[in-house]
């Protein structure tokens, strides 16, 4: 991967990038997102934002070899800290866990006030974003999940709005799988939940046979549960 061929989930994401407008990549690692996006003139504008000093520095150097300081800033700072308000109209995060990634939003709130598009590729743990979409008040306008290199990754992309009516018949499941992912079920989808599903049935039959306890108990329930509605939405 680099400036001119970007992986398959970054060119996913790419691909959702508002044309024209300013995007702040958070965690760019070696700015390889912003840098294709600029060489393409497809952004006037981007953000390549790092906590971490070596990927920090790594940025800065490509940018640098690529020849565009005067259209991406490499930023250090901990999530949106490194965006002003006001300043860019989409914001990008991939490759981090889902958890994390609505923890960078939740604490940098008060950037996304101007914000028109997030388009987010966790790793692990979709629903925690999908969560907290529906909490903040936006809403998806597409998902894709695909795989490459035996991964599976999934891209969400949210604007503002109420999202209410994407969760309004099998709420559970819709921000479990996705609403726009489960419908089009397509062969990543169906590989990613029957591992999952596999998974679960591997810890569920550890806790049968562990001793009874109130937590065991709790945590049967709810495995078998996401069992089940792994199988409903197989069968849909």
């Amino acid at each position: 991967m680099n400036t001119d061929k970007l992986s398959k989930r970054l060119e996913t994401v790419a691909k959702y990038i508002p044309r024209d407008s300013t995007f702040a990549d958070i965690g760019s690692d070696h700015a390889y997102l912003p840098c294709y996006m600029v060489k393409r003139n497809a952004v006037r504008f981007a953000i390549a934002g790092e906590v971490v000093d070596g990927p920090y520095q790594s940025a800065i150097k490509q940018v640098k070899q690529e020849g565009l300081t005067s259209k991406i800033s490499v930023r250090k700072g901990n999530g949106l800290e490194v965006v002003e308000t006001n300043e860019v109209d989409c914001i990008t995060i991939a490759g981090m866990g889902g958890a994390l990634i609505a923890s960078i939003l939740e604490n940098g709130r008060d950037k996304l006030k101007n914000v028109q598009r997030l388009v987010l590729q966790p790793n692990i743990s979709a629903v925690s974003i999908r969560e907290w979409l529906l909490r903040n008040n936006w809403t998806l306008v597409a998902e894709e999940i695909l795989e490459e290199d035996g991964k599976i990754y999934e891209i969400l992309v949210a604007e503002k709005g109420d999202s209410s009516a994407l969760y309004e018949t099998r709420e559970e499941s819709a921000i479990l799988f996705g609403p726009f992912l489960m419908k089009e079920r397509n062969d990543a989808f169906v590989k990613k939940w029957n591992l999952e599903k596999k998974n679960w049935q591997r810890i569920l039959a550890q806790l049968e046979a562990a001793p009874e306890s109130e937590e065991n108990i709790q945590k049967r329930k709810e495995l078998q549960q996401k069992i089940t509605l792994v199988d409903e939405v197989n069968k849909s």
